[in-house]
C-alpha cells in the first residue's frame, strides 16, 4: 500500500510501541551475549514528565537501542523512586482536602493512604515515557518501596551498624517546618533574598555601658546565651569575662572571647544561640554554654519564647522588632540582602535545630569512591565535573539518613528501655526480640516490649543501592543477574545530583561489592527558556511535555531536544527546535514516497551518473558513520545526531536522490532502485536509535518482514570501505553544480533552459563526470577551453574556472549597468574603510580587534571589485 501524503506519528507511535512490546523485544534475560545495561535515574512516584526527563531519557534511549543493534543483550532496567518528603507532602494535602488532619491518624493507617495514593498515581511518569519511546525492560519495573527492595535497604543498614559505620547523635541539623523532618546539606538550596539587618544594644550588667551586635533573625535573641567577641579585638577586651542582660528575656549571659569572630564583620560582636546556629553551637561546646531551644518543629515559638508562644516565626520577627524598637534597643535597622537556606522540596526556609538522628559515616567510604574517578576507573562525561565531585567528596561529611516521616523505609532499630543507648538494630522483630534479651539478660522480653524507631530513611538511601538492589545483589549476592548485569555500563543523569545519588552509587558499590556500579557518567545539561531560565511551573516556561508529544510527534521531540543537547551544557529551549525535528522526520518520509514512487523498466541498463552517485553515497556513508562511532566513543551524542541529520538530509535527499532520479514520467532501471532502497535502509538503521518510529514504520513499508527482521532487533552499520579520491572528487563536482546554480539564480536564468559550460581544467577533474554535471544543471554541452571566455558569467571552484555564456539567457546591456552600478559601490565603501586605516591616530588608537575587523573589510571588497571586475570585463 503507498504511503500516505502526511505522516501521522500518532497512530504510527501507538502502533510500532506495542508491536516492539507484544513481541518482547525489550525483554532481556542473562545469555551468551555481552550485557549492556543502564538503570534509570528512577523519576519521584509523584512526578509528571518535564522537559528534563524528556532529555534525559530520550539520551539513555538512544544509547540502549545503539546497542541492541550492535548485537549487546541490552537492559535498561525502569522505575521510581518513592520520595519521602514529596510523597508525603502529597498525601497530607489530600487528607487535608478530606478534612483528615494526619496527627489524627496511626501510623498504619497513613501508611495504607499513601500506598493507595501511590497505586493510583505511582505509574503515571512511566507510562508516559512509553510515549516518548522509551525501551525499557518493563517487566523489571522496580520501585524502591518494593518488598525486596525495602529489604535490601534494611539489610544494609544493619549490616553497616554492625560494622561500626551507622551512630545515633545529638547534632545540627537542617530542619524543614512544613515538612518537618531534618534535611542533607545537599537538599538546602540556598537564595538571595531581601531582608533587614537589626543593631541590638545589649546592656552590661551593673554598668552604664553596652554592646551592640547586629543579626538578621532578632527573634532567636530568646535563645541567646552568650556574647562572643575577638580575643584581641581592644574595643572589647575589658568586658570579657562579664556578664549582659537579653532584652526583653532579661537573661544574664557572659561576654565570651573565640578567634571564629571576624573583628571587621559588623560590630565585631555576636550574639551566640546555640541551639539555633551550628556555627554557634560549636562555639557553646567549646565554651559549654547553655543551650536554649525557642522553637516548636513547626519553626512556631515554644514556652521558651514568653509571650510569643504559638506564633510563627516570620511573625514573630516582625512583632519583636516593633517591641525592641519601644524599648530602646532598636538602635537601627537596615536592607540587607543575605542568603537563606531554603527545602528543595517545600520551599520552606531551613531553621538550624539540634536534634536526635542517625548519621552514616563518610569518610572513610568515600575514599574508594574518590579513587575511582581519579583514575578513571569510572569516567565523568565531561570531564569538568570532576572537580565538583572531588570537592564533595574530599570533604565529605557524615550523611544524616533519617527523616522525620512515616512514608519510607523505618530505621530497623528497636527500643527496650528509656536511655537513648538502650536499643538494638535489627533486620526483623524477632531477631531484635533475641538481641534485646541478650543484651538485658532478660529471657522474658517480649515482643511488646519494644518500640520500634519512629523515623524512616532518607529516600537516597534506597536509591544508593539502586544498582545493586534492582537485581537483588544485596539480598542474594551472587546470584546469575547481579553477575551477568552489573556492573551497569552507562548512567545518564543530571549534575543537581552528582553528589546526592552518583556518587553515593559509587560509594554503595564499592562498599557492597568492592566493585564499581557503572563505567561512565553522562551528566546532561538542563534544559532552560530562550531567556536562559531554569523550567518551573512557578515561571510558567516549561511547556506541556505531553502536547509537544502530540503537536510535534516522539522522534520530532527527540530530535528537536537533542540537536543542542551536548552532555554537561545547559540546552536552550525552544518549540522550533521541534519543529526542526518534525520536520526532519517529514523529511525522512518524503524521501521514500519519492522512491516508492518511481517506476521500473526492466529493461534500462544503468545510467553513468546514477552508479557514480551511488558508489559516491556508499564512501560518504562510511565516512559518516566512522565519524559518528568516533562521537558515540565520547558520548558527544548531539554531534552524533547532526552527523546523521546532515547526511540524510543533504547527502541522501539533497543530492544522491537527485543525481538518481529519473526525468519526469520516466521509469528508473532496476539496479539503481536497488541500490537506493539499500542505501535507505543503512540510513535507517543509523537513525534508528534517534528517530526510532518513523524508521521502523518505513522499515516495514520497504517490504514484508518477520518479527526478527524488525529494525529495534536489527543489526547495526558497519563502516565499509571509503574511497577519498571519490569524495575529493565530487567535493568538486558539488561546488560545481552549485556555482551553476548560483549563476542561474543571480542571472535570472530558468532551470527549464538549457546551458552551456566552459572551464579552465586546471584541476583535471575527469571528463567521466560530465554527464553527472549536465545532469544537476541543465547543461546542454561542456567544453574545456585554455583562457578566459567573453560575453559569460563566470566563477571559481579551487584553481578552475567556469563560464556559463549569457547571450540568448539574459539582457548584457541591463547586466552590465546593474554591476558597473555595484562595483561603484564597492569602491566607494572601499574607499571609506582605506581612508581610516590611513588615519594613523584610529589605527595606533583603537582597539586591536577593530583594527583588524576594518582590514577584513578591506580585503572582501578588493576581492569583491576584482570580481565585479572580471564579470564586466567578460560581458563587454
Amino acid at each position: 500500500m503507498p504511503l500516505a501524503p502526511q505522516y501521522d506519528s500518532i497512530s504510527t507511535e501507538e502502533k510500532w510501541y506495542q508491536y516492539w512490546m507484544d513481541k518482547n523485544f525489550f525483554r532481556s534475560v542473562p545469555d551468551e551475549r555481552e550485557s549492556y545495561t543502564i538503570v534509570i535515574p528512577p523519576p519521584n512516584v509523584t512526578g509528571v514528565l518535564h522537559m528534563g526527563h524528556m532529555l534525559n531519557n530520550t539520551i539513555q534511549d538512544v544509547l540502549i537501542r545503539r546497542a541492541r543493534l550492535k548485537g549487546y543483550n541490552a537492559c535498561w532496567v525502569p522505575g521510581t523512586d518513592h520520595a519521602s518528603i514529596a510523597t508525603e507532602a502529597k498525601v497530607v494535602k489530600k487528607l487535608k482536602d478530606q478534612g483528615i488532619d494526619k496527627n489524627d491518624l496511626s501510623r498504619e493507617e497513613f501508611l495504607k493512604h499513601a500506598w493507595d495514593w501511590t497505586h493510583e498515581y505511582g505509574g503515571v511518569i512511566l507510562e508516559q515515557l512509553k510515549k516518548l519511546g522509551a525501551s525499557c525492560d518493563w517487566s523489571r519495573t522496580k520501585f524502591t518501596m518494593d518488598e525486596d527492595m525495602s529489604a535490601s535497604v534494611i539489610k544494609v543498614f544493619v549490616d553497616l551498624y554492625n560494622k561500626g559505620m551507622i551512630y545515633r547523635g545529638y547534632r545540627m541539623v537542617n530542619w524543614d517546618p512544613e515538612a518537618k523532618t531534618t534535611l542533607s546539606d545537599e537538599e538546602v538550596i540556598y537564595e538571595e533574598r531581601n531582608g533587614h539587618l537589626y543593631h541590638l544594644n545589649y546592656s552590661i550588667k551593673d554598668s552604664d555601658e553596652h554592646i551592640t551586635i547586629a543579626t538578621t533573625r532578632p527573634e532567636t535573641i530568646l535563645g541567646d546565651t552568650a556574647i562572643c567577641v575577638h580575643p584581641e579585638d581592644e574595643r572589647y577586651t575589658h568586658l570579657v569575662g562579664k556578664t549582659v542582660i537579653v532584652p526583653i528575656v532579661n537573661r544574664e549571659i557572659p561576654v565570651i572571647a573565640d578567634e571564629y569572630v571576624d573583628m571587621e564583620f559588623g560590630t565585631g560582636a555576636l550574639k551566640i544561640t546555640p541551639a539555633h546556629d551550628e556555627n554557634d553551637q560549636k562555639i557553646g561546646q567549646t565554651h559549654q554554654l547553655d543551650v536554649v531551644d525557642i522553637f516548636n518543629p513547626d519553626a512556631s515559638l515554644n514556652s521558651n519564647g514568653l509571650h510569643y508562644e504559638g506564633k510563627d516565626r516570620f511573625v514573630v520577627r516582625k512583632e519583636i522588632a516593633v517591641e525592641l524598637e519601644e524599648k530602646g534597643y532598636l538602635i537601627k535597622k537596615e536592607d540587607h540582602v543575605h542568603k537563606v537556606g531554603t527545602s528543595e522540596r517545600t520551599k520552606a526556609v531551613i531553621e538550624p535545630r539540634l536534634s536526635d538522628q542517625w548519621f552514616l559515616k563518610m569518610e572513610d567510604l568515600a575514599q574508594p569512591a574518590i579513587k575511582a574517578v581519579k583514575e578513571d576507573i569510572i569516567e565523568l562525561l565531561p570531564p569538568k565535573f570532576k572537580s565538583t565531585y572531588f570537592h564533595w567528596m574530599e570533604n565529605v561529611r557524615d550523611w544524616n539518613i533519617s527523616r522525620q516521616l512515616m512514608w519510607g523505609q523505618r530505621i530497623p532499630a528497636y527500643y527496650y528501655g528509656d536511655g537513648k543507648e538502650d536499643f538494638v538494630v535489627a533486620e526483623s522483630l524477632e531477631e531484635a526480640v533475641s538481641l534485646s534479651r541478650k543484651r538485658t539478660n532478660n529471657t522474658s522480653l517480649e515482643a511488646t516490649d519494644l518500640r520500634q524507631e519512629v523515623d524512616v530513611l532518607d529516600t537516597w538511601f534506597s536509591s544508593w543501592l539502586w544498582p545493586i538492589s534492582v537485581f537483588n545483589g544485596v539480598l542474594e549476592p551472587e546470584n546469575e543477574e547481579i553477575n551477568y548485569y552489573y556492573p551497569t555500563r552507562d548512567l545518564v543523569t543530571g549534575p543537581d545530583i552528582l553528589f546526592f545519588w552518583v556518587a553515593r552509587m559509587i560509594v554503595a558499590g564499592y562498599e557492597l561489592r568492592d566493585e564499581k556500579p557503572f563505567e561512565k557518567v553522562y551528566l546532561t545539561g538542563l534544559v532552560r527558556d530562550k531567556q536562559r531560565r531554569k523550567m518551573s511551573k512557578s515561571l510558567g516556561n516549561s511547556p506541556d511535555a505531553l502536547k509537544l508529544l502530540d503537536q510535534y510527534g516522539a522522534d520530532g521531540v527527540r530530535v528537536g531536544l537533542l540537536l543542542s543537547a551536548s552532555a554537561g551544557n545547559d540546552i536552550m529551549f525552544d518549540e522550533d527546535l521541534c519543529q526542526q525535528g518534525k520536520g526532519f522526520v517529514n523529511k525522512i518520509w518524503n524521501a521514500y514516497r519519492l522512491i516508492e514512487g518511481w517506476e521500473v523498466d526492466p529493461k534500462l541498463e544503468q545510467p553513468q551518473h546514477s552508479a557514480q552517485g551511488i558508489s559516491w553515497y556508499k564512501s560518504k556513508f562510511n565516512q559518516v558513520l566512522a565519524t559518528m562511532e568516533d562521537h558515540y566513543s565520547k558520548y558527544r551524542i548531539s554531534d552524533v545526531l547532526m552527523t546523521g541529520y546532515k547526511l540524510i538530509f543533504d547527502d541522501f535527499c539533497g543530492w544522491l536522490l537527485e543525481i538518481i532520479k529519473p526525468e519526469y514520467q520516466q521509469p528508473i532501471d532496476q539496479k539503481t532502485l536497488s541500490q537506493v532502497i539499500a542505501l535507505l535502509e543503512d540510513n535507517l538503521r543509523l537513525m534508528h536509535p534517534f528517530t526510532p518510529f518513523i524508521t521502523e514504520e518505513l522499515w516495514q513499508a520497504i517490504k514484508e518482514r518477520t518479527p526478527a527482521q524488525a529494525l529495534c532487533v536489527n543489526t547495526w552499520p558497519s563502516v565499509g570501505d571509503i574511497d577519498k579520491a571519490l569524495l575529493s572528487d565530487f567535493e568538486l563536482i558539488q561546488d560545481v553544480i552549485s556555482g551553476i546554480r548560483n549563476v542561474r539564480k543571480d542571472k535570472q536564468i530558468s532551470f527549464k533552459n538549457s546551458i552551456d559550460l566552459m572551464h579552465i581544467n586546471n584541476e583535471n577533474l575527469d571528463s567521466r563526470y560530465d554527464l553527472l554535471i549536465k545532469k544537476m544543471g541543465n547543461v546542454d554541452r561542456i567544453e574545456v577551453v585554455e583562457k578566459q571566455v567573453g560575453g559569460a558569467a563566470s566563477y571559481r571552484v579551487k584553481s578552475n574556472e567556469y563560464f556559463i555564456p549569457l547571450e540568448g539567457n539574459i539582457d548584457v546591456t541591463a547586466e552590465l549597468e546593474k554591476l558597473n552600478a555595484e562595483l561603484q559601490r564597492a569602491k566607494g565603501f572601499l574607499k571609506g574603510v582605506q581612508k581610516k586605516l590611513g588615519n594613523e591616530r584610529f589605527v595606533g588608537n583603537a582597539p586591536e580587534q577593530v583594527v583588524a575587523m576594518e582590514k577584513k573589510k578591506e580585503a572582501d571588497a578588493l576581492a569583491k571589485i576584482e570580481t565585479l571586475e572580471s564579470s564586466i570585463k567578460a560581458l563587454q
